[in-house]
């Protein structure tokens, strides 16, 4: 049996139960660092599923509210895919843009369409039109302009390639689509639109390219192209209702966007309206539901084999050392200073692992992001996995959590174990 560990060093020093957790785990080398690999990669899973139980929410309130609008207006069937469109759109926004509660007021229609390049096959993509030239919260712009920086044309479709330069609606495309196409600002794009609730021979049109941006909402292997209420008029034959598929709105300062949503929702009762923070709490408790409970459950799991894989190695630990605590007992050491060595390497095996599961679960959910965003129809913009300082403070609870409930049954042994028949069982064997 080897020489168990002193009171004293050699300089006659004390040596605190710390310094005995860490002189065994430098003796029992093999054993500490399979422990430490083990809660590292453990802890690693555990920490991509707190990241996971509520990076869709944040990812998606940091892409709501990163636009200049707080306030959304849709038709009545709400805040789902297959809602209703709103009618008498452009007298609703002149009532709207007239409330003192509000600062600036943009409608947003959006049509599948498909590029009619003279080479190359065509290209679906959605179509945008937009009173917002600016594209607030719609687009971030990479090279060119906003849709001011060309006059729109209202002219009717494009007959051959004739049409005249200054009256071409201007468009903003997104990168991914400038890339396939190899187009960039001041370059032009034809255009035709399908209608998906009735047979159209509408004829392509052709628009000017005043900007490349970036599309947060776009999803992967999708494109998308804005334009003028003007250009989508025109792309549709000059003839397009009264209708929007949403209305964006900001309060103005200082009042609360709360109070903006009860102006507006008194103009039209028919209509939901919808602050971002309402957006967002729906969204949470409709969409990001699953997510938040296969979380739960996989944290809930990772913390039993964390737990399961430390207690273990630190009881198989304990009985091997049996004559070793017993004679520390006999020279006098307190059950306290021996219990406290047990709790101390508990937590540096689970508090090294910890530490390395942090960089490996970053690496690992940076992986399994980018293949869960290929999922079809979700924003470019989405994550599923963040990163917040919550996830961080509950990582390390974990953690300590486990480490203390480890080290309770090895520390019961060392409370409960009969020194004399210990230490006679270690001389007889």
């Amino acid at each position: 049996m080897a020489a168990a560990p002193s009171r004293h060093d050699g300089a006659g020093e004390t040596v605190t139960a710390l310094g005995l957790a860490w002189r065994t785990a430098r003796r029992y080398r093999a054993r500490a660092v399979l422990a430490i690999i083990g809660v590292a990669v453990i802890g690693a899973l555990n920490f991509d599923m707190l990241l996971l139980s509520r990076g869709l929410l944040l990812s998606f309130a940091g892409l709501i509210n990163s636009a200049g609008y707080n306030i959304r207006i849709v038709g009545s069937a709400g805040l789902s895919l297959a809602r209703l469109p709103v009618e008498d759109a452009g007298k609703l926004l002149e009532q709207i843009r007239g409330l003192p509660q509000v600062a600036s007021v943009a409608m947003l229609r959006s049509e599948p369409a498909t590029t009619a390049q003279p080479s190359g096959p065509p290209t679906g993509l959605e179509l945008i039109g937009t009173t917002d030239v600016d594209g607030d919260g719609i687009w971030n712009s990479i090279e060119g302009t906003g849709l001011a920086g060309l006059k729109t044309g209202t002219a009717g479709p494009a007959r051959g390639s004739s049409q005249d330069d200054s009256m071409m609606p201007p468009a903003v495309i997104s990168k991914s689509l400038a890339s396939r196409l190899g187009l960039k600002a001041d370059s032009t794009i034809r255009l035709r639109v399908r209608l998906a609730d009735r047979m159209s021979a509408l004829p392509a049109m052709t628009f000017r390219v005043v900007g490349v941006a970036d599309f947060p909402f776009e999803a992967h292997d999708a494109y998308m192209v804005a334009t003028t209420m003007d250009g989508f008029r025109a792309v549709h034959g000059g003839v397009l209702g009264d209708q929007a598929d949403m209305i964006l709105a900001s309060a103005a300062s200082p009042i609360p966007p709360e109070a903006a949503v009860a102006a507006i929702s008194a103009l039209r009762p028919d209509l939901r309206v919808f602050s971002n923070d309402q957006v967002i709490e729906t969204f949470n408790r409709n969409n990001f539901a699953y997510f938040r409970q296969m979380s739960i459950v996989l944290s809930s799991t990772t913390a039993v084999f964390s737990f399961l894989l430390v207690a273990t190695l630190l009881t198989v630990s304990v009985n091997q050392r049996l004559g070793e605590v017993a004679a520390l007992r006999a020279l006098g050491i307190r059950r306290r200073r021996i219990a406290a060595t047990l709790v101390w390497e508990a937590a540096l095996l689970v508090g090294l692992g910890g530490v390395l599961a942090l960089p490996a679960g970053q690496l690992l959910a940076e992986v399994l992001d980018r293949i869960l965003r290929r999922m079809p129809n979700l924003p470019e913009g989405l994550h599923f996995f963040v990163f917040e300082p919550r996830a961080l403070v509950l990582h390390g609870s974990l953690l300590v959590a486990t480490a203390a409930v480890a080290a309770l049954y090895p520390v019961w042994l060392v409370a409960t174990l009969p020194i004399a028949q210990t230490l006679r069982q270690e001389v007889v064997s």
